[in-house]
C-alpha cells in the first residue's frame, strides 16, 4: 500500500501524534468499549465465520484489535490450522496475546505488528477477515491488491464496515476498488450495524 502524499495529508490531531496514530485509527484504548462479552449477543463470531472457515486453514485477522475474532477464529480452524492475527499498534497485539494465552490457544495464532502500508503476510491463506477497519485504510486499492497477492484461488476475504461510520456511498467505493482490484463480490451474511462482502480471486487471477 503506497504511502500519504505528505502534501495531501490529513491534519492529525496532536493527541494521536503523541499516541503514534494516523488519523483514521481506532485507538488501543478504545477497543475495550466494544470488544467486551456483551458483543456476542449482537456479533457472535461462529455465526458470521462458520461458513467460510474449517478446520486446518490458514486465516488472517486484520486489525485484529484485542482478538475478539481472532481466538475464535483459531477454534474454527483447529489445532491444525493457523491464524495471522494483524494490527498497527503494538498494545493491541500484546492484549490480544495474552488473551489468547488465558484462553489456551496462543499456540494456533501468530500476533503480528504490520505497517500502515503493507500487511507483511508471507505464505497464501485461505480466509481474510477485515471486520470495521478497511475504512481506516487511508490505500485501500493498496490493501486490496496486496490481500489478493496472498490469497488462494480458492480463498475468500470477508469485509465488514459499521453502518454508523460508513455510508452506503462510501462502501460501494470499497466494493468498486475491490472489483478493480481483482475480485468477484458476493453479499456477505447478515450483521447487525454493518455492511459486509464476501469477496473471491475472479477467474484469471
Amino acid at each position: 500500500m503506497g504511502k500519504l502524499d505528505q502534501k495531501s495529508s490529513p491534519r492529525v490531531n496532536p493527541l494521536r501524534k503523541i499516541l503514534f496514530l494516523g488519523p483514521h485509527t481506532c485507538p488501543w484504548w478504545f477497543g475495550y468499549t466494544f470488544d467486551n462479552p456483551i458483543r456476542k449477543l449482537v456479533h457472535d463470531p461462529n455465526d458470521i465465520l462458520s461458513s467460510y472457515v474449517s478446520p486446518g486453514q490458514t486465516v488472517v485477522d486484520i486489525g485484529c484489535g484485542l482478538g475478539y475474532f481472532s481466538l475464535s477464529l483459531a477454534r474454527l480452524v483447529g489445532a491444525g490450522g493457523h491464524v495471522i492475527a494483524l494490527d498497527v499498534q503494538p498494545q493491541m497485539i500484546e492484549r490480544a496475546r495474552r488473551r489468547a494465552e488465558r484462553k489456551g490457544l496462543v499456540a494456533r495464532i501468530k500476533f503480528q505488528i504490520c505497517a500502515a502500508d503493507h500487511l507483511g503476510v508471507t505464505c497464501q491463506v485461505d480466509f481474510v477477515l477485515a471486520f470495521w477497519v478497511v475504512h481506516e485504510v487511508v490505500d485501500q486499492k493498496g490493501l486490496l491488491e496486496e490481500v489478493l497477492s496472498f490469497l488462494k484461488p480458492s480463498g475468500h476475504l470477508m469485509i465488514v464496515e459499521p453502518k454508523g461510520h460508513v455510508s452506503a456511498a462510501r462502501f460501494t467505493n470499497t466494493v468498486n476498488l475491490a472489483r478493480k482490484a481483482g475480485f468477484d463480490i458476493s453479499e456477505g451474511p447478515h450483521i447487525q450495524l454493518s455492511r459486509s462482502i464476501v469477496c473471491s480471486p475472479t477467474h484469471e487471477h
